[in-house]
């Protein structure tokens, strides 16, 4: 009986064990299955946030835009009269209006995009005038700030995109209107009554002389705006101001803060019917409305100010160079699919010296991708909230935890040995047909229009980085002739495999193909100077890894010092005159 038993049992063990590992293959096959699935999705997702952001165009970076601006309406006057006790008819006593808002356009650093700046802008109003001689108050100014580098140019009479100033929208709301309703409508904006008073007070002699007085005023204020339009407005804010006050000046004197350019003057507040009071007229019962704000249309155009600007294809590696060179400071995104940039992201580069740069002593030295990088913080994040003790001791008796040198830090050690600063823009990816405004287009080419000095970044790792090379040099020449002379070097980004780590047939065809690019560079790339010729300088660098950087920083900082010595004025200049030009 037992022999059987334990034959039966046996076979149990058999047929379950296979069973079991029926059951293990498929789950081995539904795990691949499923990575392979998370992989498809991933790619999906890829492709169509890259899709989105190309017909996204950077909308959320504005380098040009038309704003409409008005100043601040004038307060009305006051019709009113003096009353106390014992002088029931005082003499008259109202008020005049406040002066409207002016509006200034200042410039400012802090700011790197037009998206912020509203298509309207209307100044403060001024006061009423009040009873008791009590006059209405002035508006305080409107300021619209922009960042540094925008060019701003008022739209003239002709363009379709001008709105019509405050005397043109008169004229086109008395259209339609016969003579009697046209001379109601015209006085019932330009003046107010006592109550009861007003069909007596258009009958009298010294209400008609002072609205002829009126309208010989208001024409020489129209004659005034047309002299005007022929010097209309056309700044290049470039720069910041402040105000000095002279050493001569009176003590006490108080410092006012620089509010920018005047665009639009607010109207002048009314006059109350003080004003009006005369031999003749002994109780003036009519006062004035206050004048209307200037309107503007006003065309603001971007030029990012940078010393250095970097040109490349999308995913060349530009906002992963710009995080190297600045430590990691420079917040830009980086990612796997193209047109990660939208918007140009200015960092900012300090050299010592000895031409130590800042972002080499941050002890970043390997820059991921920005999901990677976030993910990588949050963790670390996580273990020092769970043992804050163990974190901070390992930190500091960690041999491979960077220690920069005791005499430079980065921060606000470092300014007493910055020697030089210069400014690098990361610009969106451009592609073939930039320059018709295919992708990014002009979005892109206008930030670069100021650079002292371009610099292209081309990625080694691809079959052909010589093609994407003139591909580059040939859409800048499109958008505005000449505008490649400004490049200085050629970087060739990626180039981990020039360390001779790796395969060794990948090694030489890394090397193989920095080779025929500098090759390329000195047949095809040369800048004809005014001096002679100028060859562009290939530098391999990995910005990932942090390789090779500080010769690239020592490069930029002589071309940056070199264009500010001889070429910024006369590249200002040529520029006015394009920008008029168009």
């Amino acid at each position: 009986m037992l022999r059987p038993l334990c034959r039966s049992l046996s076979r149990h063990r058999r047929i379950c064990y296979s069973s079991s590992a029926a059951r293990q293959e498929p789950s081995h096959a539904a795990i691949e299955t499923q990575e392979d699935e998370d992989n498809l999705q991933d790619l999906i997702r890829r492709k169509r946030k890259t899709e989105w952001k190309r017909r996204q165009g950077g909308q959320s970076f504005l380098d040009h835009l038309v704003i409409n601006v008005r100043g601040g309406n004038g307060g009305d006057g006051c019709v009113a009269f003096h009353r106390e006790k014992w002088k029931p008819m005082g003499p008259p006593s109202g008020g005049s209006g406040g002066r409207g808002g002016d509006v200034y356009i200042l410039p400012t650093p802090n700011l790197t995009s037009l998206s912020s700046i509203p298509k309207r802008m209307r100044g403060a109003a001024g006061g009423n005038g009040q009873g008791t001689w009590q006059n209405g108050k002035n508006a305080s100014p409107t300021i619209i700030k922009v960042p540094l580098g925008t060019v701003l140019r008022e739209l003239l009479p002709g363009d379709p995109r001008r709105a019509k100033d405050e005397w043109e929208a008169e004229e086109e709301s008395l259209e339609g209107l016969n003579p009697e309703e046209r001379r109601a409508k015209l006085r019932d904006d330009r003046w107010l009554h006592y109550p009861r008073y007003a069909d007596d007070n258009v009958n009298r002699d010294v209400f008609k002389q002072a609205e002829a007085a009126l309208y010989r005023e208001e024409r020489a204020r129209r004659w005034a705006r047309k002299q005007r339009l022929l010097a209309p407005i056309n700044l290049d804010l470039d720069k910041t101001e402040e105000v000095v006050i002279s050493d001569d000046a009176p003590l006490g004197t108080g410092q006012h803060e620089w509010l920018g350019h005047v665009v639009a003057r607010g109207g002048s507040g009314g006059l109350g019917n003080p004003h009006f009071l005369s031999p003749i007229n002994r109780s003036p019962k009519f006062a004035t409305r206050g004048h209307e704000g200037e309107r503007i249309t006003l065309y603001l155009e971007l030029k990012i100010l940078a010393d250095i600007g970097l040109v490349g294809m999308p995913n060349a590696g530009k906002s992963t160079l710009l995080r190297a060179l600045t430590g990691g400071r420079a917040k830009t995104e980086v990612a796997g699919y193209a047109f990660t940039t939208l918007n140009p992201i200015v960092g900012v580069i300090r050299v010592a010296e000895d031409g130590t740069f800042e972002g080499e002593l941050q002890g970043e030295n390997i820059f991921e991708e920005t999901a990677i990088e976030e993910e990588r913080l949050r963790q670390r994040e996580l273990s020092e909230i769970e043992n804050p003790e163990e974190q901070l001791r390992l930190e500091d008796d960690s041999p491979d935890s960077p220690q920069p040198d005791i005499e430079q830090r980065p921060g606000y050690d470092f300014d007493v040995h910055e020697t030089f600063r210069f400014t690098v823009a990361d610009n969106p990816g451009l592609i073939s047909g930039a320059s018709e405004n295919v992708g990014l287009g002009h979005s892109f080419l206008r930030s670069m229009e100021r650079s002292l000095a371009l610099v292209y970044v081309v990625d080694l790792s691809r079959p052909e980085p010589w093609v994407e090379l003139r591909d580059l040099k040939d859409e800048l020449e499109k958008y505005l002739p000449g505008m490649s002379d400004k490049a200085h070097m050629v970087i060739a980004n990626k180039a981990d495999l020039l360390g001779g780590d790796g395969d060794q047939e990948a090694v030489e065809e890394a090397r193989e193909k920095l080779r025929r690019l500098e090759e390329y560079v000195k047949m095809e790339m040369v800048v004809k100077t005014a001096d002679g010729e100028r060859i562009l300088d290939v530098i391999p660098t990995s910005a990932k890894l942090s390789q090779n950087l500080k010769k690239v920083v020592g490069l930029m900082q002589k071309y940056v010092q070199q264009a500010r010595r001889h070429g910024f004025s006369d590249c200002l200049v040529y520029l006015q005159a394009v920008i008029r030009a168009r």
